[in-house]
């Protein structure tokens, strides 16, 4: 569980309901049927519109990264590979057979059952480097979606203002309806910005920051997989897959 992600979203609305009680609005002036409409179910038809199924998709499964990401602790990473290079030294790579159906992560099972085929290192590494591109390539384009979000919200949020405001321009002859009218319109203003700046981009850059992270696990994997392949001493993988750490 990411603790920092969960405090960011409580701060956050804290930051806006309490600002708004503070600021003497109210809490009921953040409530506004027709700028949510605008805003939020129109980010979301702009979204939907730019992003592909499959991305739009992958993008819902990946959002829980950013209170419960994938597992990232390298050194215990880096443990798992030296154990498997010793189990390769001392059995065999067959040996390493028994490891493949313990994997949960699938990526790490397919590179181990090259390994028990005896595919040739060159050969493994070519393969991997290929799905680790191409899962990054679909996990940034995910990430993207929060960060289409993040960039249409405010501009929506402004439309919405100038409707408003169009609205409060017909009731001019009666002024008991514009102040009311003005603070509805600019409530979409606040909608777009503060989902922008306080859920959306802040998600985005999260989400690539992981899959960064993450990219760098299989590079590490890869590496130790091929070396382990290449017949290499255990402690000279365990030195070299040490420079990941940093």
């Amino acid at each position: 569980m990411d603790i920092l992600s969960i405090t960011g979203l409580v701060l956050g609305l804290i930051a806006l309901l309490g600002g708004s009680v503070a600021k003497g609005a109210g809490l009921g002036a953040l409530w506004n049927f027709a700028a949510f409409l605008i805003v939020i179910v129109g980010t979301l038809g702009s979204v939907l519109l730019q992003s592909g199924m499959p991305s739009f998709k992958r993008a819902m499964q990946i959002f829980r990264w950013v209170v419960q990401p994938p597992p990232n602790n390298r050194k215990k990473l880096i443990a798992q590979v030296v154990d498997w290079a010793g189990t390769a030294r001392k059995q065999g790579l067959l040996g390493l057979e028994a490891q493949v159906a313990r994997q949960p992560d699938k990526f790490v099972a397919k590179g181990l059952q090259m390994l028990v085929d005896g595919v040739e290192p060159d050969t493994i590494r070519h393969m991997l480097e290929i799905e680790i591109e191409a899962e990054e390539h679909a996990d940034n384009l995910a990430a993207k979606v929060f960060e289409a979000a993040g960039i249409y919200a405010p501009t929506l949020g402004i439309v919405g203002a100038v409707l408003g405001l169009m609205a409060v321009m017909k009731n001019l002859a009666d002024p008991s309806k514009l102040g009311g009218g003005i603070a509805a319109a600019f409530t979409a203003t606040i909608y777009g910005i503060a989902s922008a700046n306080c859920f959306f981009l802040p998600v985005a850059n999260k989400l690539k920051a992981i899959i960064r992270h993450r990219t760098g696990d299989r590079e590490l994997v890869l590496e130790g997989l091929v070396s382990i392949a290449q017949g290499e001493n255990p402690r000279n993988i365990e030195a070299r897959l040490g420079g990941f750490l940093h």
